[in-house]
């Protein structure tokens, strides 16, 4: 059953990969590397390469879901971080990219940093099934505030925000979403039957909130960078956040933790973010877009020798 597994999230991580490049360069087509609108959005709902991406997606989520169900998360969660790898490739082949070595050595340091961050986290935690209504409604509180937060960044310098904002905060949202999707399931199959009576309404209107405007960051996120960005973020930010109201919310950290084994979940996870942060900054398709941004400014020739007006 391992090895079933391991298969599915091979292919979970191959879909995942394929499917946000092909968002990735469906929405960069559409908004010619502008801020994404709603009515873009609605274009992008028609655009048979976007609905392609978004049906690969939605089939690496199911893979990972099957596998994570048939395997420790040891096995599992690691073998996600590959799906940065091949979409810096496909999308790198796409875009006739040629990847330097910063971000070579950013990627290494977002697979390397997340795969050992979980695997650190799964020997100095317990799940816990037994979770309390306060305890849900503190996780609710705290990821109404990140809404909060982040909503508000994205009303007040929606044009201005940069490719790691989004994707950080992508990666946040889910992260919430994932652990009250947990929960939530937990409630559904309640030995006590009671089934959807079990679950608190305010989770479910948590999770609705969060994952619209997760999914709005994810999508913008395509328009200002590129979709290797996307993918590292959610495979990076994700996890770690999950982990980490697992731990400081849900009681699940072991008693017996080493204090060595603490920090090195902590250095595995500044690593991976660290690792993130540096791609947003030196992949070549921010660099580009980043010149072509100063040429702009300064009201010179594009990239086909044509002179820019500057506006």
């Amino acid at each position: 059953m391992v090895w079933v597994a391991v298969v599915l999230a091979v292919l979970g991580a191959f879909f995942l990969a394929l499917g946000a490049q092909r968002q990735g360069s469906a929405v960069k087509a559409d908004t010619g590397g502008l801020a994404l609108s709603s009515n873009g959005l609605l274009r992008l709902v028609r655009n048979p390469r976007w609905v392609f991406g978004l049906l690969l997606l939605g089939a690496g989520m199911m893979c990972n879901m099957v596998a994570l169900v048939s395997a420790p998360l040891t096995v599992v969660q690691p073998i996600g971080a590959i799906a940065l790898v091949i979409t810096t490739i496909v999308n790198s082949k796409d875009q006739g990219i040629t990847i330097n070595r910063p971000t070579v050595v950013a990627i290494t340091a977002c697979v390397t940093g997340s795969a050992l961050f979980v695997l650190l986290a799964v020997n100095a935690t317990l799940e816990n099934h037994d979770v309390a209504v306060d305890q849900e409604l503190a996780i609710v509180l705290l990821l109404a505030l990140a809404v909060g937060v982040f909503g508000s960044l994205a009303a007040l310098f929606r044009h201005r925000m940069s490719a790691f904002v989004y994707i950080l905060g992508a990666g946040v949202l889910f992260g919430f979403v994932a652990v009250l999707t947990r929960i939530i399931g937990r409630d559904l199959v309640d030995p006590n039957g009671l089934f959807l009576l079990n679950v608190q309404w305010y989770s479910l209107v948590a999770i609705a909130a969060a994952g619209g405007l997760g999914s709005w960051f994810v999508q913008s996120a395509y328009s200002a960078g590129p979709p290797d960005l996307v993918i590292a973020g959610l495979t990076v930010v994700d996890p770690i956040v999950g982990i980490g109201i697992g731990i400081t919310i849900l009681g699940e950290l072991r008693p017996d933790v080493p204090a060595v084994l603490a920090v090195a979940m902590v250095v595995a996870a500044v690593i991976a973010i660290v690792g993130v942060i540096a791609l947003s900054r030196h992949h070549p398709e921010v660099a580009k877009r980043r010149k072509e941004a100063a040429r702009e400014v300064r009201g010179g020739p594009g990239p086909g020798g044509a002179p820019h007006t500057g506006r």
